[in-house]
């Protein structure tokens, strides 16, 4: 299956640390090698950078590296091609506009047996994922054709990603560029980093960082990650069923789905 990526912050915030260590999981030190991507919002804006080739040997992944674009909110994606073929169309994150915001979308797991009613939102490519995202949309977009806050959004994201759990496995994000929602089906973990900060170390690189040195008092970075990226930090595990809404580097709403 896929990896998934996120990250919420208080203050634009590089992600190339964590970067680093899910792109070896592209081909190196796991069996990802179908693709990866990774979107920077930056306000209204989203650079959205994506290769089909394996991230661990991919130039567009070694730019990125190179270039520490500062967001507070980030979704990335490494793939491992389940349903649909390795393309530049079937690579994550997708985005569509909605309510005059790009809103940015990566799945990990597999849905059978998926096929929703063609609405106004139609995928590209060929792949569960963007289907469910486009799918997703089309129920919020009928449910709310106005934008309304996040808060009023909850019970309609909430309630999709439970029937597309009862299809397969959903580990999702999702984001419009001001918070970021996240949903296990399966795995999933973050940690939240405040002061006082310390050091880490990547489990997938012979790379660390002293985060006391790069950060202020002030500073709040939540991470999100299929599986945890530093062997020395202390992740939370989500629970299968549980979902959390994130804003500037905290937990804003919180819930499960029952068993």
């Amino acid at each position: 299956m896929c990896e998934l990526l996120g990250m919420s912050a208080n203050v634009p915030t590089d992600i190339v640390f964590s970067f680093t260590g899910l792109m070896q999981r592209g081909g190196r030190t796991g069996p990802h090698r179908d693709g990866w991507g990774i979107g920077f919002y930056e306000g209204r804006g989203l650079r959205l950078f994506q290769d089909p080739q394996a991230s661990s040997e991919s130039e567009v992944a070694r730019l990125v590296q190179r270039y520490p674009i500062k967001s507070e909110v980030v979704i990335g994606h490494i793939r491992q091609a389940n349903v649909g073929k390795v393309c530049l169309a079937n690579t994550h994150p997708f985005v569509r506009e909605l309510w005059g915001r790009n809103w940015c979308f990566a799945h990990n797991g597999q849905l059978a047996g998926f096929a929703p009613v063609p609405d106004f939102y139609r995928p590209v490519g060929d792949t569960d994922s963007e289907a469910a995202f486009c799918d997703l949309l089309n129920r919020v977009r009928r449910a709310f054709p106005e934008p309304v806050e996040v808060e009023q959004l909850l019970p309609v994201l909430v309630e999709a990603c439970a029937g597309y759990r009862r299809l397969g496995v959903f580990n999702a994000l999702l984001s419009d560029g001001d918070w970021l929602f996240s949903f296990c089906s399966t795995k999933l973990a973050h940690i939240t980093r405040r002061a006082p900060f310390g050091p880490a170390q990547l489990k997938d690189a012979d790379m660390a960082v002293d985060f006391q040195a790069e950060t202020t008092p002030d500073d709040v970075v939540t991470v999100i990650a299929t599986d945890p990226l530093t062997a020395n930090e202390d992740w939370q595990l989500y629970r299968p069923g549980q979902w959390l809404l994130w804003r500037r580097g905290e937990q804003v709403a919180a819930g499960a789905l029952a068993d």
